[in-house]
């Protein structure tokens, strides 16, 4: 939902595609000793090795029946690195680190040119990010949208398929650190589309209507 890759998505690509995929999950943001089963899906590669702020937990291999290799590792504070090895040569990294506070809204913009005429839609995509630029896992600020020009929200959405607020609103829930909104034009001209979350500063982009 809302296009955001979900973990399953990277089991898909690394058992019916040849692309090459080192999918290292869940987030790192737990309380210090909680047993977490950290997991890594992947493909082209021969075994997957883990690290937990640079010390080698020990390198798996998928059995038979098995779509995802598995550590049992009790939380620390840091950095989490998945390597990825074919013919005891690396292929791929993925590493995920801790996040700290919420800092920002990051936000990006699939197309930011749109043509009112074919009533095209701006999708941007907003992210809760820390100071560093990591991903803040459980960030789920109420984010409202204001548009300065001659546009409308046509929708919001954030991936949660058990959310029950309309997908029309111009203000939706943050879910897991992400948020889409869907910006549309009314006539050409430029849209100032401001996004705003309590506690955090408003983050703005520009969107060209033609």
């Amino acid at each position: 939902m809302a296009g955001f890759p979900k973990d399953v998505y990277y089991m898909y690509q690394s058992e019916w595609t040849t692309q090459p995929v080192l999918h290292l999950y869940p987030h790192w943001n737990w309380k210090h000793g909680q047993v977490v089963d950290v997991k890594a899906y992947y493909n082209n590669a021969d075994e997957v090795e883990l690290f937990l702020n640079g010390k080698s937990l020990g390198r798996k291999t998928k059995i038979d029946t098995a779509f995802h290799v598995m550590w049992r590792v009790p939380y620390e504070k840091g950095e989490l690195k998945a390597v990825s090895y074919k013919n005891k040569k690396q292929v791929l990294t993925k590493v995920i680190r801790t996040a700290g506070a919420a800092h920002h809204l990051e936000l990006s913009i699939e197309n930011k040119t749109i043509d009112s005429r074919k009533n095209e839609l701006a999708f941007i995509s907003a992210r809760v990010v820390d100071k560093e630029g990591n991903l803040v896992p459980d960030a789920a600020q109420l984010v409202k949208v204001n548009i300065n020009g001659a546009g409308v929200v046509e929708g919001m959405d954030n991936g949660n398929p058990a959310d029950t607020h309309s997908l029309k609103d111009a203000q939706h829930h943050i879910y897991k650190g992400l948020l889409l909104a869907m910006v549309k034009g009314l006539k050409p001209g430029t849209l100032k589309v401001t996004l705003s979350a309590e506690g955090l500063p408003p983050a703005t982009t520009l969107v060209i209507v033609k």
